[in-house]
């Protein structure tokens, strides 16, 4: 069981930053199921309000809503051509770059989604909470198309350049302002001006997104320590604990020794000092 554990973890790893994203979008599916079985509706705590006092309450939802989805089919259709989109960005781009554009997408497709909510009541028919990926994946789209538009794509016999598959996804998003799903296209227009902005500006040496460079180097360093901690306690002489304390007690200072002739005595954990304490009292 732990080995199957360890092997899931080590390709959730492996996956490139917009796969994890749809294992996540799609894990909190299913678990909203399990959770509104209990009486607890994710939607309720994570969903974006379209009332400004409501977002003032809730201000993580501008970007939990990204993650949260209605249906099976709405959370497939978006799954499934992020995974296409990631295969563009692993192959060009940084993982977190990809991250950064899908967050800021989600950001500004919350934002429009609000502002137009508040300013504009009346004019589209916004009556209920927004959930769902669709910004984040529009605003990734939109990169790529601005960041490449001549590149050539396919689809089935037909060529064509890049850009005219975003004019195209923009222009059949526009008539839905006066569906019953108004509030959803707005986000769509948020994400795409995200990723329109975010190309432009990367073309030319400027990341949009570096504010959020702060943050994702908070969490990596808490990481890397939490890591770092892990490995050494559960450690003793650069093997592992099960396996060190097979050995008779010889191979086992000599292992402590011949670490701290690489590393140094502060390089022992607390636990390999007391060892060689207690062997030395012997």
């Amino acid at each position: 069981m732990s080995s199957l554990k360890q092997d899931i973890k080590t390709k959730f790893l492996h996956l490139h930053v917009l796969e994890k994203i749809i294992v996540l979008n799609t894990s909190l599916f299913f678990l909203g199921i399990i959770l509104n079985l209990l009486g607890f509706n994710l939607l309720d705590w994570f969903s974006l309000p379209y009332r400004f006092s409501e977002v003032l309450s809730h201000p993580w939802s501008i970007i939990t809503y990204g993650f949260l989805h209605h249906s099976l089919g709405h959370l497939f259709f978006n799954m499934l051509v992020l995974y296409f989109i990631a295969q563009s960005f692993a192959n060009l781009f940084k993982p977190r770059l990809s991250f950064k554009i899908y967050i800021l997408g989600v950001i500004f497709g919350g934002l429009a989604f609000v502002f137009v909510s508040m300013l504009f009541p009346d004019l589209l028919r916004i009556n209920g909470p927004l959930v769902g990926a669709s910004a984040g994946v529009r605003a990734c789209i939109l990169f790529l198309c601005v960041y490449w538009p001549n590149k050539p794509i396919g689809f089935f016999s037909f060529r064509f350049p890049l850009k005219y598959l975003g004019i195209a996804m923009v222009l059949l998003d526009l008539p839905g302002l006066m569906s019953v799903n108004s509030g959803g296209i707005v986000a769509h227009i948020g994400g795409y001006l995200s990723g329109f902005l975010y190309a432009k500006q990367f073309k030319i040496g400027k990341d949009l997104g570096s504010f959020l460079d702060v943050v994702l180097d908070y969490f990596k360093s808490v990481n890397k320590l939490k890591t770092v901690h892990k490995s050494k306690s559960s450690t003793m002489g650069g093997k592992q604990k099960k396996e060190f304390n097979t050995f008779p007690q010889q191979k086992q200072i000599d292992l402590i020794l011949d670490k701290i002739s690489k590393s140094g005595y502060d390089s022992l954990t607390q636990a390999e000092k007391d060892f060689l304490f207690r062997a030395g009292k012997k």
